[in-house]
């Protein structure tokens, strides 16, 4: 097994969580690390939508595709 280095975003964390945090406190950063991603991922989400031109016709059909190989 390889270890790797702790990198400054690590560090950072670490260094604020250098205490014991309640049970409370960890909740509400997990919320508030899970919101950020959330919103990374749908803006993301966003802009491929609108980079493909997709709506919602365009989104059935792809979801209606078979390619799977028939079996003889």
């Amino acid at each position: 097994m390889t270890s790797t280095q702790i990198n400054p975003t690590q560090r950072m964390i670490l260094q604020l969580f250098s205490y014991d945090p309640t049970e409370e406190t960890k909740r509400d950063l997990q919320t508030i690390l899970s919101n950020y991603y959330f919103e990374k991922l749908d803006k993301m989400g966003g802009e491929i939508w609108q980079k493909m031109s997709l709506n919602q016709e365009k989104l059935e059909e792809i979801c209606n595709i078979h390619e799977r190989t028939p079996y003889q």
